[in-house]
């Protein structure tokens, strides 16, 4: 669900290394040395033109030692708005919503309470995060019950869209819509209850329909409250310290999270997916395939985030510019037990997708710079 927004000093600064022989050394050495420093495996598979690398690291299974697979499904937490994001602007291409509505327009009185309005947000403030909406995420009764040890008498109950609304309404907002920017799940989970008002469906249904169906994503799921990830798949291992993907106690408790009642995260981060679907998403999405020019380019119309340099949001999407001046779009994601990403360049023709099966210690940017900066490829640069 959350979404990453630092950068390691090989994003800030330091150019990779450069490629060894077939040009993906850098790449898989990265994905390596994140192994090392926290979790037991990880996945990485990166597309340019009509080739194809894999890489993968360590352990997928810290009971039996089965190594990851290449066509492993995980969790990709907040690469889940990316898909969002894309049914909304197909809705509003089809004049079935405008992104100029109100959350009140759709949804009256849901988002009220403690100074929030939702007369005054736009459908736009929520897919680029400058709703001022508080993050129920941030909730320190939600982190204690869903991050910290507690986590595991509570993985199996099931949260509505309205729970997840009504505890972000005990807050107050970050700030006035429109007047900053400050990276939301409780957006997502209300951009989810829009697209169900507007077509009749839920926003699994259209994506479903709209996204995984057309582009035969075949391992792709929206799980709603299926607590099982459909093979392949390894297991997925937390410190469960209290805070999602953060630093955790490196030589605390591991714990198997991998089974769990996602709808805690619902459109802000449930969905399951593995590298190859996700690459074939994004070149899609980004070539032109899902929407019109119109819609990407409003989609690709960033927002600066003024204290992590060389990055910017979009409409569920990341612009950031690398140490070696290549420009990536994308999205990461966090949830229980994984850290995934992908990124690619603007126009689809270079992606990368990777997965790590641990939430502490990951520096998953350390993969994406090794890969775009060291691999010699010259698509994307910044133009």
């Amino acid at each position: 669900m959350t979404a990453d927004l630092s950068l390691p000093a090989s994003a800030a600064g330091t150019k990779a290394v450069p490629a060894a022989r077939g040009g993906h050394g850098a790449t898989q050495a990265a994905l390596d040395s994140v192994v090392r420093e926290g979790p037991p495996g990880g996945v990485a598979l990166a597309e340019q033109g009509g080739t194809t690398w894999a890489g993968r690291a360590g352990t997928a299974d810290l009971t039996t030692g089965r190594k990851p697979r290449t066509d492993d499904r995980f969790r990709i937490g907040s690469i889940t708005k990316t898909f969002v994001a894309t049914v909304m602007l197909q809705l509003e291409a089809e004049g079935k919503l405008s992104l100029a509505d109100t959350v009140d327009d759709w949804l009256p009185g849901l988002v009220a309470g403690n100074g929030n309005h939702g007369s005054e947000i736009t459908l736009v403030q929520l897919l680029n995060h400058t709703s001022g909406v508080y993050s129920y995420t941030d909730d320190e009764t939600f982190k204690r019950k869903e991050f910290s040890t507690d986590f595991l008498k509570h993985r199996y109950e099931t949260w509505t869209p309205r729970q997840i609304v009504r505890l972000a309404m005990t807050h107050r907002p970050t700030f006035a819509p429109g007047h900053g920017w400050s990276y939301s799940d409780t957006n997502y989970v209300i951009a989810s209850m829009v697209i169900q008002e507007a077509t009749g469906h839920t926003y699994a249904h259209e994506v479903e329909q709209r996204i995984l169906r057309p582009l035969r994503l075949d391992s792709t799921r929206v799980p709603g409250t299926s607590v099982r990830v459909p093979g392949p798949s390894g297991r997925a291992y937390s410190k469960l310290t209290g805070e999602l993907a953060g630093p955790g106690e490196p030589n605390g408790a591991t714990y198997d999270v991998t089974e769990l009642n996602p709808s805690f995260a619902g459109a802000a981060g449930e969905m399951i997916s593995d590298n190859r679907d996700l690459n074939r998403f994004y070149r899609a999405l980004l070539s032109g395939r899902l929407l019109e020019k119109p819609e990407l380019e409003k989609m690709m119309t960033t927002v600066a985030v003024d204290d992590v340099p060389n990055f910017s949001y979009g409409l569920g999407l990341m612009k950031m510019t690398l140490s070696c001046g290549t420009e990536v779009w994308g999205h990461n994601g966090g949830i229980q037990g994984s850290v995934s990403e992908t990124m690619a360049t603007a126009d689809g023709d270079h992606v990368l997708s990777l997965n790590f099966n641990g939430d502490w210690n990951v520096h998953e940017q350390r993969v994406v710079d090794a890969e775009f900066c060291g691999s010699g490829g010259t698509a994307g640069h910044r133009r």
